[in-house]
């Protein structure tokens, strides 16, 4: 949220695509070399569509294109790109990586996913941990 609100202030819709385009081109290539990595080390799991790996390899060559272009010709619009990947990070060890939070901290973060739920009209709120279930 203060990512978001931090670029709603810049203002300038131009810029504002080009943060988001870096941040689409960068994980759409960190996914195919993740569906090149798990068909090289893990071949016989189920596949509902198995494609060439031609396919994707010709596109990381493409991205590879697009993304050091893009890193060239304007590398601060670029670098703040990946400084607004990188804040997901500490969310990330804070909600997912940290298993033995104290329960407050826990509580906390239920009661922020339930606000937000029903900010958002996202999903129908739960409040209440799922342990008392």
């Amino acid at each position: 949220c203060l990512a978001t609100l931090i670029i709603m202030l810049v203002g300038d819709t131009y810029t504002l695509i080009n943060y988001v385009s870096f941040i689409n081109y960068l994980c759409y290539g960190v996914t195919i070399i993740g569906l090149i990595v798990l068909r090289w080390k893990k071949p016989k799991i189920f596949r509902p569509i198995k494609v060439n790996l031609l396919i994707p390899i010709a596109y990381l060559a493409f991205w590879a294109f697009l993304l050091i272009f893009s890193l060239y010709s304007e590398p601060i619009v670029c670098g703040v790109g990946l400084i607004i990947i990188l804040t997901g990070v500490p969310v990330f060890f804070l909600g997912v990586y940290w298993r033995n939070k104290p329960k407050c901290v826990n509580r906390l973060i239920e009661s922020m996913t339930c606000w937000g739920q029903k900010l958002c009209f996202v999903v129908y709120p739960q409040c209440g941990s799922a342990e008392e279930e």
